[in-house]
Formats: structure tokens, C-alpha cells, sequence
């Protein structure tokens, strides 16, 4: 029993001497780790840091490169244009930049399409200016574009301009020539004109004084005239008869029956006849559908242009073949073969 006491003692004493290392190994356990946990972010905060390093280096690397590149093309370009200035100026690139460099006065531009410069020489348009690159990048690249319009350079210009200068000289003086043919021929047409509506007007008033004259014949008792559609313009106007029967109202030649309308145009005929004689004159059945009364009428007519001309009337009027002189015709005999026979009557 004492010797369990003490083994117990001693196991106690043991156990506290346990609890102590216990808790103070938990307090370095914590405290190890919250140590830990600040080198973690250390270590996060670095990578961080590095990672954006890398990105600016990788930055600064590029732009350097690209600043490499820039300044190769730059001298590439210097000695382009150096290369230009002497070959197509025949200028060292110092003597050219000495002379037009950016510390020499801009001289003043040329004048626009419609533009008016201004006659004092002391007005600021008409002096030079100060460089200023970006107005004379613009200026630049208007010019470039008034070059590129202008296209390539043709040799060749010069005979070409030779060429149709010559060729409009020419069609100038065809042109001329046609516009002096024109006026000649409107000179002309109205000559014509002015003649055709002489001899219209006097045509129309001696066919009209005429038509009254053998209409009345013709109609005894009846009017008859001719009328002007437009009076005012005798090149284009028209002609209207109007005929009024004895013992009818109407003018209209519409209204009138065959018979009338068809004497009626033998008046208008043998008006133009007696206006205007012709040495003969063909009719071809003007009295077909004319009664004995008006065909008789007619004859006499015909008889009276007969003293000054020759008359040939195609007819089937046994009358109107009494006046004739001669008669020609078709006759078919016995055996039934057609022929043409002639008699002389006076």
C-alpha cells in the first residue's frame, strides 16, 4: 500500500509535470503557426511582387525593343530622305535642313481655287509665317493629294496637247461652219416661210373669193365660204367650208346629203381651178352621185374651163360624155374580147 501511495504520488506529481509541457507545447504550437501564417503572406506579398516585377520588366523590355526598332527605322528613314534630298534636289542634308529647317519663316502659300489675295504686301496672308509642324502636316498631305490627282507624269504630254490642240481647232472651225450653215439655213426656212404663207394667203383669198362665186353657181340661192381655223398663224392653220343649201339652215357639211356634199368639193375643186389655172385637169367621177339638175350645172362649169385648158373626166354620164370632145373607152363585142376604141365627136 505504500508503495502504491507513492507510485501514485509520483504519477501525479507526473501527470501536472504532463498538463504543463502539454499546454506550454500548445502555446509554441500557436504561436508556430500564427508564425507560419505571417511567413504565408510574406510569401503571397513576394510572389506579388515578383509577378509584378516580372510584368514591368517585361514592359520596360518591350518598350526598349520597340524603341530599338523605332530608332532603326527612324535612321532607316533619315537616311532614306537624306539619300532623296541629294538624288532628286541634288542638296546635302546639312545645307537642306540649313535652309528649310523648322528655325526659317514658312513663306506664304499660294492662292486657293477662287481665292483673291489681298494687294498689301504688308497683309499677314501675304507674309511669311513661323513652322509650326502640325499646319504643315496638313499642308503636306493636301499637296500629296493634289499631286496623286494630278497622276503620273506623261511624257508624251506635249505632242499629245499638240495633237488635240489641233484637233480642236478643227472641230472649232466645223463648228463654226455648222453654226454659220445653220443660220443660213434658218435664214432660209423663214425665207421659205415668209414666200409659202405669201402664196398661201394669196392662193386662200382668190380660192375663197372663187368659192362664193361657184358655189352660188352651183346653189342657186345658197352661201358658201371658206373659213381659217387660225387665221393668225397661216402655216399650220386649216381650211373649213362652210355650205348652206337654198332653203337649209345648216352649214355643217355633215348634215348635208351625198348628192350635196359631193357638189359641194367639185365647188371647192373648180375654185381652185379658176384661182390657180393649170394648162389640164384630171377628174375621175366627180358627178356620180350629182341629179340631172346640179349635173347640168356642173357642165357648164366644165365648159367654161374648157376655153382655157384641157379637161379629162373619167365618168359613166351619158351627158357628161356629150360635151366631150373625144371619148375613149372599153368595149367588149361578140366574142367577148375587150378593146379600146376612141371617138373624136367634134
Amino acid at each position: 500500500a505504500a508503495v502504491a501511495e507513492a507510485v501514485a504520488a509520483g504519477a501525479r506529481q507526473l501527470l501536472a509535470h504532463v498538463e504543463v509541457s502539454v499546454g506550454r507545447a500548445e502555446q509554441e504550437r500557436a504561436a508556430a503557426e500564427a508564425a507560419k501564417a505571417r511567413r504565408e503572406q510574406e510569401l503571397t506579398a513576394a510572389r506579388t511582387t515578383g509577378r509584378d516585377l516580372k510584368a514591368e520588366l517585361d514592359k520596360l523590355t518591350d518598350s526598349v525593343h520597340r524603341g530599338e526598332v523605332l530608332g532603326a527605322e527612324k535612321r532607316l528613314r533619315i537616311e532614306q530622305l537624306e539619300a532623296k534630298a541629294l538624288e532628286e534636289l541634288g542638296v546635302e542634308p546639312a545645307g537642306l535642313v540649313e535652309e528649310y529647317g523648322p528655325h526659317q519663316p514658312v513663306p506664304p502659300s499660294p492662292p486657293a481655287e477662287g481665292e483673291v489675295l489681298p494687294d498689301d504686301p504688308e497683309h499677314p496672308r501675304n507674309q511669311p509665317k513661323s513652322f509650326h509642324r502640325a499646319e504643315q502636316e496638313r499642308r503636306l498631305k493636301a499637296a500629296e493629294r493634289a499631286y496623286q490627282q494630278l497622276g503620273k507624269v506623261n511624257p508624251l504630254a506635249l505632242e499629245e496637247f499638240a495633237a488635240l490642240e489641233e484637233r480642236h481647232k478643227f472641230l472649232s472651225e466645223q463648228l463654226e461652219d455648222l453654226k454659220k450653215t445653220r443660220a443660213d439655213l434658218l435664214q432660209v426656212v423663214k425665207e421659205v416661210d415668209e414666200r409659202v404663207e405669201q402664196v398661201f394667203t394669196e392662193a386662200y383669198r382668190d380660192t375663197a373669193r372663187e368659192f362664193e362665186g361657184v358655189f352660188s353657181r352651183l346653189f342657186p340661192g345658197g352661201e358658201g365660204r371658206l373659213i381659217l381655223t387660225d387665221p393668225d398663224n397661216m402655216l399650220t392653220t386649216g381650211v373649213d367650208v362652210e355650205a348652206r343649201p337654198p332653203g337649209k339652215k345648216v352649214k355643217r357639211l355633215s348634215l348635208l346629203s351625198g348628192g350635196e356634199r359631193s357638189l359641194t368639193a367639185v365647188a371647192m375643186l373648180v375654185s381652185i381651178f379658176k384661182a390657180r389655172p393649170s394648162p389640164f385637169y384630171v377628174m375621175d367621177e366627180v358627178e356620180a352621185a350629182l341629179d340631172d339638175t346640179n349635173l347640168q350645172r356642173l357642165i357648164r362649169i366644165m365648159q367654161e374651163l374648157q376655153e382655157s385648158s384641157q379637161l379629162i373626166v373619167i365618168t359613166h354620164q351619158k351627158r357628161t360624155m356629150e360635151v366631150a370632145d373625144a371619148l375613149y373607152g372599153v368595149s367588149m363585142q361578140g366574142d367577148g374580147v375587150s378593146k379600146v376604141i376612141s371617138q373624136r365627136l367634134r
